[in-house]
């Protein structure tokens, strides 16, 4: 044991240089592409839209907690360093010479829709808004919109295929919570009450016999009643009317005009 602490190291490790730095590329693509006007638009509407719904949950963030620990503050920097850059960059594509940021929002109609991002690429501070920006109900209401197809595809499923359905009143009212929730919705209203006038029986027709073993089955009418109530839900749901769309507006306006 002596021997070997006594001996030479075989070699001496190099201190370290940065001439061997390697700069990371994982967020850019492998190939150079070339967008469109078009596709700039349509890509920065998709980056403002993260970064909005990024300065979104640090405002909601810092209003549940009187300050935020420096780690989440010092991550959401860090977001939204890398969006803004992702920003510049897609500038880039535009002809010579490319706009501002912040011009670019003004001439594209951005800022109008995303107040947030303007404010923070500006003046570097997430801040939320007096009055309610034009898109805060866009993921919202298209959550719940695809939330009632999914809910109904699964309910019209499960009623056909299901061995037993115990669960059918149950889903079918989440779904009616879900019509609920979209009050005023013109399209909805028939099928809601369609709902309403008939959920009491339908749940009674499940109601099990005392000491009944055998597994609870709609019978054969709430079956068809059901299927058709579903297949009405996705078909008036996929045929996005305006009064469905209105939330969805600003950004189905916005997309029209680029594509």
């Amino acid at each position: 044991m002596a021997a070997v602490s006594s001996t030479e190291p075989l070699c001496h490790p190099c201190g370290y240089s940065t001439i061997f730095k390697v700069e990371l590329f994982v967020k850019k693509p492998l190939m150079p592409t070339h967008l469109s006007a078009e596709q700039v638009a349509l890509e920065m509407l998709c980056l403002c839209s993260q970064l909005d719904l990024l300065i979104r949950a640090q405002v909601h963030q810092g209003q549940l907690q009187e300050d935020t620990s420096p780690e989440e503050s010092e991550s959401f920097r860090k977001q939204g360093a890398e969006i803004i850059d992702q920003m510049n960059q897609c500038l880039e594509h535009l002809p010579k010479p490319a706009p501002l940021l912040e011009d670019y929002l003004d001439i594209a109609g951005l800022s109008v829709m995303f107040p947030r991002v303007e404010v923070y690429i500006i003046h570097s501070s997430p801040v939320d808004m007096l009055e309610r920006p034009p898109l805060d109900g866009y993921f919202p209401h298209l959550g719940k919109l695809n939330q009632l197809v999914v809910l109904s595809q699964q309910l019209e499923d499960d009623v056909k295929h299901l061995g037993s359905h115990k669960y059918i009143a149950h889903q079918l009212a989440v779904i009616y919570q879900v019509i609920n929730s979209l009050s005023g919705v013109l399209p909805l209203i028939s099928i809601k009450r369609d709902i309403e006038a008939n959920f009491k029986q339908m749940k009674m027709s499940l109601v099990a016999e005392e000491g009944s073993k055998q597994e609870p089955q709609l019978p054969a009418q709430y079956i068809s009643w059901i299927s058709q109530l579903t297949h009405n839900i996705i078909s008036t749901v996929s045929q996005l009317a305006e009064e469905l769309t209105e939330e969805l507006s600003p950004v189905m306006t916005f997309v029209s005009k680029w594509s």
